[in-house]
């Protein structure tokens, strides 16, 4: 029998009683893998998510037409439930691909006892919900505007608020039963990745959706290889193995020379997949708990060591000794991701692009003391970030350098002044531009959004002094992280700092956030600007190389100049995991790895038993 670890009620307080007195029961040997989020989940309906954690859940639920080779590098796409690569024709504007026949989803009472089989239209399905007015999808950026014949279908669903999902489109369709086409206005040389992109492109059923309607969040029921079995919202999460996931054993392929990852390859390599029978995910938003829950054997892997606990657990990039001891393993990479600080562009404060206004956002960029973020808040684990790209994606260049992290207090208070950001009432702060002198003093104040989570609080002081060195009255609105996107999308927050992951290994990803029709959706800070977005476009059709690299050059240009963003940094990922717990390494883009890892039993029993 394995040991049951309990947590600890530092860890989850008051969770403990009640959620597991109501999680399934397992059989003895059940192999069981813990870990935790550090942010709830918002949904389990592919369509609607776009958070990392949601965004891993359903990628282990649900399946893509493509996936990755788990430990491949440099990444490499490979078939998932396609019986073999899509078929590119006609200048890379058509994709024809053929699902392999016998996969089967979980059961579930919309099937009415029968056994359901993955078909071509469950894809076309899945994909049209993006463009579903009620389902509001925050993916739907990535494809509208790209496939034949839906423009003017979508502009007739939002008309009436209903979208005919039996209207043929030629862009989207299924052949026969198992063969599915995607035809697109122009080339997208990011489209294979789309179709390994769970929140683009994995398969639901249609009877499903119908049967569950505006609940069909809270019931996943997806071909993955896990089933969702155990949910208390915000706290825990539990997922049992599959029964019905198709034969699939461990074929992964170490880069040559990477010693971690060819010994990984070779002790799973030919296991069935997945090799754990449940997966539970705890929701522990405060970082010592979470570290500690890991520390105490009670977790099996931390993902992203909190900052603050970095020089303890890794001190200078190397596993401290007591825990190399333990046996445990380091995963450290920097992130395909960055953090930034959006200025909503329709604020009328701190939005528009008027010289005042530009004045105003450059001149917060060069007060804020990104340095000290990164050595104070987040214990040197990032580097700063001197374009929108994250380290690794196509078109990121490592040796680029731009004024964008300039920390100069005194070249901010000059550009302040000189765009007649005053303190004309005397009362500490500077006030709005006045037109001439004997005009009325107006105050201002800038709202910073963020979660009330300890790892945030140095880093909303450092925004405090710096702004009170500079004299703009800063505050700050705390809510929830989920509360937080919810606002954002609605438009409703004046400045906020997210992160964001690449979902794609490709530029692109990174300057969507830009793109102006994308506002409200993956442009949190809805910049609109004709000629940034003409050179997106461009880039979008054009195959990686100097020519896009060129045009990614003068994006960034622009983008510095109007700076709609306070740009932060590239963290540095370091994940551990415990001496029993065999395959995990951080994948760029990839979510769904829940089936690549395995427990040591015996191992994790002798351990238990000390």
């Amino acid at each position: 029998m394995h040991p049951t670890r309990f947590l600890s009620a530092l860890a989850i307080p008051g969770l403990l009683a009640a959620s597991l007195a109501s999680t399934p029961a397992l059989p003895a040997d059940t192999k069981v893998f813990r870990y935790a989020f550090r942010v709830a989940e918002t949904s389990f309906d592919p369509a609607a998510v776009s958070d990392l954690y949601s965004s891993t859940v359903i990628a282990n639920l649900f399946d893509t037409p493509l996936g990755y080779d788990f430990l491949a590098r440099p990444l490499k796409l490979v078939p998932n439930t396609l019986a073999e690569m899509p078929v590119v024709s006609e200048g890379g504007t058509v994709y024809t691909m053929r699902v392999k026949p016998g996969i089967y989803f979980m059961d579930d009472p919309a099937f009415n006892g029968k056994k359901r089989e993955l078909v071509a239209e469950d894809y076309v399905y899945s994909i049209k919900r993006l463009f579903d007015p009620k389902v509001k999808s925050p993916n739907l950026y990535q494809l509208e505007g790209y496939l034949v014949g839906m423009d003017e279908v979508l502009a007739k669903a939002r008309k009436t608020n209903r979208f005919d999902f039996d209207t043929p489109i030629e862009g989207l369709r299924a052949l026969d039963k198992y063969t599915w086409q995607v035809r697109l206005k122009q080339p997208n040389y990011n489209f294979l990745y789309y179709l390994a992109h769970c929140n683009l492109s994995c398969a639901l059923a249609r009877e499903v959706v119908e049967h569950y309607g505006e609940k069909v969040g809270e019931h996943p029921v997806g071909t993955g290889p896990f089933k969702l079995s155990f949910w208390k919202r915000s706290s825990k999460m539990v997922f049992d193995a599959n029964p019905a996931y198709r034969e699939q054993t461990y074929d992964e392929t170490p880069p040559a020379g990477d010693a971690g990852a060819e010994a990984i390859a070779a002790a799973l390599k030919g296991k069935k997949l997945p090799m754990v029978g449940r997966i539970e995910v705890y929701v522990i938003e405060e970082p010592q708990p979470r570290w500690l829950a890991f520390l105490n054997n009670e977790h099996d892997f931390v993902e992203r060591v909190p900052e603050e606990f970095a020089n303890v657990a890794f001190p200078g990039g190397v596993l401290a000794p007591n825990l190399q001891r333990r046996g445990m393993v380091l995963d450290r990479n920097p992130g395909m991701e960055i953090t930034y600080s959006y200025f909503a562009m329709q604020d009328p404060v701190v939005g528009g692009y008027a010289p005042e206004k530009i004045a105003l956002r450059r001149a917060i960029v060069l007060g804020q003391d990104v340095g000290a973020e990164i050595s104070i808040a987040r214990k040197s684990q990032a580097i700063p970030a001197h374009s929108p790209i994250g380290p690794g994606a196509s078109g990121y260049d490592a040796d680029f350098r731009s004024t964008a992290s300039e920390y100069n207090p005194a070249k901010s208070k000059a550009l302040l002044d000189m765009f007649g950001y005053v303190d004309c009432n005397g009362d500490g702060f500077r006030d709005l531009p006045r037109a001439k002198s004997g005009d009325e003093c107006k105050s201002f104040s800038i709202e910073y959004a963020s979660a009330p989570a300890a790892d945030q609080k140095p880093i909303d002081e450092n925004w405090k002094r710096n702004m009170d060195a500079i004299g703009i009255n800063m505050r700050f609105k705390k809510a929830k992280w989920p509360d937080l996107l919810k606002a954002s999308q609605a438009g409703k927050l004046q400045m906020w700092g997210p992160g964001w992951s690449a979902t794609v290994p490709d530029a692109d990803v990174f300057f969507v956030m830009l793109y102006g029709p994308n506002s409200g959706q993956a442009n949190h800070s809805r910049f609109q600007l004709a000629e940034f977005d003409k050179l997106y476009l461009q880039a979008k059709r054009l195959p990686d190389g100097p020519e896009r690299n060129a045009v990614y050059r003068e994006m960034n240009r622009l983008f510095l100049v109007y700076a709609p963003w306070r740009l932060g940094t590239h963290r540095i990922l370091s994940d551990i995991s415990q001496p029993w717990a065999i395959g995990y390494r951080r994948h760029p883009v990839m979510r769904g790895w829940w089936k690549y890892v395995d427990i040591d039993q015996p191992k994790l029993e002798t351990v238990a038993g000390k």
